[in-house]
């Protein structure tokens, strides 16, 4: 069994939730925008946008038996938003479901999405 980082289990996470129509962005939790306000000015050269990863969280199971991932998505507008939901939760727990079983790692996962905010059309973040 090939150990699992969390890192790469984000970015299949954040890769999926994105392909999904409807989906405008991820939001990253409270905790993350406090940080990186906290953080050193930033230059010219470092971007001043957070990664698309910020906006998942990926966390092993209290009881060890599997995965749960949460999913913090910007929607756009002019859709449903349970629609769009249930579709990045489907897409999500497939991706890093065959993620790990292609590392033979297969375990549980449960994915959670919660919705933070419709984005008005000219609002896109």
């Amino acid at each position: 069994m090939t150990a699992v980082r969390t890192a790469t289990l984000l970015g299949v996470a954040a890769e999926a939730a994105l392909a999904v129509p409807g989906v405008a962005g991820l939001q990253p939790r409270l905790s993350r925008r406090l940080a990186a306000a906290a953080a050193p000015t930033r230059t010219e050269a470092t971007p001043d946008r957070t990664s698309p990863e910020a906006g998942v969280r990926a966390d092993r199971a209290p009881d060890g038996s599997g995965w749960h991932i949460e999913v913090r998505c910007v929607l756009a507008e002019g859709q449903r938003a349970l629609d769009i939901a249930q579709n990045v939760h489907d897409r999500v727990g497939a991706a890093v479901l065959s993620h790990l079983t292609a590392r033979d790692a297969a375990e549980r996962v449960t994915v959670e999405v919660v919705v933070t905010r419709i984005a008005a059309r000219h609002d896109a973040s």
